[in-house]
């Protein structure tokens, strides 16, 4: 019944549903596959489609705020996906800790596209990527040869590009897959708050509900940090030299990408420079560029502005079906 209601509402009804439904996919890796889930917005067969990909150490659910913002004003049916990427929120975790990364992670998100598409047929996909998302998304955008249903049209990348500081990633790397128990989501939300400060000012009832999905509760009480701690394995592999040679791998990505690209950029960002960014609006896709006072990195795409950046540029008024991808200036 539930699913025949939906298919009657004309476009923009859709923004009454307030919570997503929770879906899984199987993908394979190294040990023989793992179960990846994603959290579904809209009706389930609107040919428009929204991915939204959190950074590293998040989940799907940072999207809630965007994802309801874009059903009220979407114009057409339009479904939105937020994945948490294996390891994280409600995915399974990996055998093999090394395999947590992009490559990884494109591959898991061909897999959802296929079974989106097959659910219903893509007329048009667009991409979010905060972070470690936007890297993902730049690879799916980047790789000509990748076998997407369709071509990404619009692309947002939030605070990150091909270059990242070094510094930033020390930063992450003194924090990431450091567990811990809690006596209550409370208190897990103010001990993130002490390491995401950087993510712009919040009420304390905005960072409550973006913390709820981010513990777990346990069986002998309390909650834990929602993702695998082996994530921080292969991160913390890394070292200058290695990063610098990512660099040298991610231009060529970021120079092949033909999708309208948005880049955010928190004005304080220590992870995505300026002159990163300003290099970004002049090379590639060229992007459109849009920075946040008194954000560091990463925008949490929660706060009216940063909203109505990412709304307006997926949802622009005037033609959108026939649009040449890369017909967007910087």
């Amino acid at each position: 019944m539930a699913r025949t209601l939906r298919q009657r509402l004309p476009p923009g009804i859709a923004a009454f549903m307030t919570e997503p439904t929770l879906n899984h996919v199987t993908c394979p890796d190294s040990a023989g596959s793992h179960r990846m889930a994603y959290w579904l917005w809209g009706p389930e067969d609107a040919c428009d489609l929204v991915v939204c990909v959190h950074g590293l150490s998040r989940q799907g659910r940072d999207f809630d705020t965007l994802a309801r913002a874009l059903l009220a004003r979407s114009p057409v049916p339009l479904r939105v996906a937020c994945p948490d990427l294996v390891g994280r929120g409600r995915s399974e975790w990996l055998a093999e800790p090394m395999g947590y990364g992009i490559p990884t992670y494109v591959s898991d998100m061909l897999q959802m596209l296929q079974q989106l598409h097959a659910a219903a047929p893509l007329g048009s996909l667009d991409w979010v990527g905060t972070s470690m998302g936007g890297l993902v998304g730049m690879g799916i955008c980047g790789s000509a040869s990748l076998p997407l249903p369709v071509r990404v049209r619009r692309l947002v990348l939030n605070d990150v590009g091909p270059v990242i500081q070094w510094s930033a990633l020390q930063r992450i790397a003194r924090y990431l897959g450091q567990g811990g128990r809690f006596d209550s989501v409370r208190q897990a939300a103010d001990a993130m708050w002490q390491l995401s400060r950087s993510f712009g000012p919040h009420t304390p009832e905005q960072w409550l509900e973006l913390s709820q999905a981010m513990v777990r509760p346990l069986q002998s009480g309390g909650f834990a940090l929602h993702y695998d701690p082996a994530i921080a394995v292969p991160f913390r592999t890394l070292d200058e030299a290695m990063a610098l040679a990512g660099q040298a791998a991610l231009w060529p990505l970021y120079d092949a990408i033909r999708a309208q690209t948005l880049l955010l950029r928190g004005a304080e960002s220590d992870l995505l420079t300026a002159q990163t960014a300003r290099e970004m609006t002049r090379r590639g896709p060229r992007a459109k560029l849009v920075e946040f006072a008194g954000v560091g990195h990463a925008p949490t795409l929660i706060a009216n502005d940063q909203v109505e950046a990412v709304a307006s540029f997926l949802l622009p008024t005037g033609p959108t079906r026939d649009e040449k991808p890369g017909s967007g200036t910087g």
